[in-house]
């Protein structure tokens, strides 16, 4: 493991959320998002890239900043059915409004969609839990 890596860490690794956890033995696993699933893949080959920086495309992210990553790339590239899908609409509808209205979100807009967006993560994450990811931590989001 890198000298001095406090973990769990969270990066945005070229667009892509991305998390160094820790293993029983001592070691780190890393896992990325993936881009079909919202699901997490083990990618332990990106780990000294993203300890060391290289390449420029990799940026350090608080847990709440994480957490709000990760729900923006599943919104994104993910579609579907049920109350997950309906909030990630929910967050498009306000952010659609205040483009049409030529404006930046209000505070109480990014209040709205941070909320939801930590909402979401922990319905995704429990879900993926339940069904054995080995990746899932609902509870990032529920760290203050």
């Amino acid at each position: 493991m890198a000298e001095g890596l406090s973990l769990p860490s969270y990066y945005l690794y070229y667009q892509s959320p991305v998390k160094i956890v820790a293993t029983p033995d001592g070691g780190a696993r890393v896992w990325r998002v993936s881009i079909d699933t919202g699901g997490w893949q083990e990618e332990n080959e990106i780990f000294t890239e993203i300890t060391l920086g290289v390449g420029g495309e990799v940026f350090r992210r608080s847990s709440d900043e994480f957490v709000q990553e990760v729900e923006r790339f599943r919104a994104h590239y993910l579609e579907g059915d049920g109350p997950i899908f309906a909030l990630y609409e929910t967050v498009q509808a306000v952010r659609d409004v205040a483009k049409a209205e030529d404006r930046h979100l209000t505070t109480k807009e990014r209040a709205l969609i941070h909320g939801i967006r930590k909402r979401t993560f922990v319905m995704f994450e429990e879900q993926l839990r339940a069904a054995g990811d080995l990746g899932a931590d609902p509870d990032i989001a529920r760290v203050e």
